[in-house]
């Protein structure tokens, strides 16, 4: 970075008194910068010399501060204990609430995060799936999906090495061993890897048990009944970014997509997509990214939030079988790589938190 620029003036005769005083101040900058320089390189450096200063965060707010992911239970003692993954920055987990947080997935070889989830029966299940799934062209990518049964004092890989990003993760309420994970895949290329895949065995083998019909599709959003768990919704995505431009759907917003919401009643074994001739009310094709949420307290109700033509939010009062459309203003409408994430509240149906992820 240049700090100072000075140019001669071009003027007639006589000129040399004109530009005198701007060489005589460039002079002295110039021996000013240079005493400063030569101070810095003699003068001692250790740690007492900033041993009185504080910590400030000095970024990045905009490329690497993004939070991706975030999880939490109440422990027994009636603490909560949080687990929050940064884009590219790791695990961090606080014991009192989000009072005071540190880092636990420091010793891993990748620090992108795109998803964490705890184990309903038992908290100190922890699992964490790397890649940020906030699909921009500056995000980093991950080596697949991590385990800890101590609270994240320890990891274990646990496969999905080639998955590249993982969107979300969701354990079964009833079984501890069986867990799925969303993989929207590869993103600047097609990738065979994409889809949800699910483990009975507590992550030692995987298998994909929904795929998108091209190589270019992939699992971003997964949602189990807590009452039944054989009862889920999944959402699949087809994307692509280039160097020079970036595709939510189709090639065009009319084009085909192979997007889609799709409902399953026997844990994934076989699946039924959501659509406007089998589902009244579900908006028609093509989609972009969709998001799904099951209410804790009344699993008929499902939440959709669907990228289209005309994005909205879609609602279900019989677990799927048919939908209304709701709001439809400017808050619906977000960028595809910046998605929303939608929450119910654990004890209100009627109570929807969405968080936009915006840059």
């Amino acid at each position: 970075m240049r700090l100072f620029q000075f140019r001669p003036v071009k003027r007639p005769s006589p000129a040399p008194p004109a530009v005198a005083p701007y060489r005589i101040t460039g002079g002295i900058l110039l021996f000013c910068f240079v005493s400063i320089a030569a101070y810095a390189q003699e003068a001692p450096y250790n740690s007492s010399t900033i041993s009185g200063l504080g910590t400030r965060n000095i970024g990045s707010a905009r490329m690497s501060g993004r939070i991706s992911a975030i999880a939490g239970a109440r422990e027994p003692s009636g603490k909560i204990t949080l687990f929050v993954g940064a884009a590219s920055g790791g695990v961090w987990k606080s014991d009192d609430g989000g009072t005071r947080y540190h880092p636990v997935f420091d010793e891993q070889a990748v620090q992108s995060i795109g998803a964490i989830a705890l184990d309903p029966k038992n908290s100190k299940n922890v699992w964490v799936g790397t890649g940020e799934s906030w699909t921009r062209n500056s995000v980093s990518i991950g080596d697949g999906i991590y385990k800890s049964t101590d609270g994240g004092e320890t990891w274990t890989h646990a496969g999905l090495e080639k998955s590249e990003r993982i969107a979300k993760i969701a354990v079964s309420p009833k079984d501890s061993n069986t867990v799925f994970a969303c993989v929207p895949g590869a993103l600047w290329s097609d990738s065979p890897d994409r889809g949800l895949y699910k483990t009975t065995d507590g992550g030692k083998m995987w298998k994909q048990i929904l795929k998108g019909p091209n190589a270019s599709t992939g699992c971003t959003t997964v949602a189990i009944d807590p009452n039944n768990p054989d009862v889920m919704f999944a959402s699949m995505w087809d994307f692509r970014r280039k160097g020079w431009e970036y595709r939510s759907g189709g090639e065009s917003p009319t084009a085909s997509s192979a997007s889609g919401l799709f409902h399953s009643t026997d844990g994934g074994t076989t699946w039924n997509e959501i659509t406007p001739d089998a589902n009244k009310g579900f908006p028609k094709k093509p989609y972009g990214r969709i998001a799904v949420a099951i209410a804790p307290s009344n699993a008929k109700r499902i939440y959709a939030f669907v990228e289209s033509p005309e994005s909205a939010l879609f609602v279900s009062d019989d677990a799927g079988v048919t939908w209304d459309k709701r709001d439809k203003s400017q808050w619906m409408v977000w960028r595809p790589f910046y998605f929303a994430n939608l929450i119910v509240d654990p004890r209100n149906p009627d109570r929807l938190f969405l968080s936009p992820m915006a840059p």
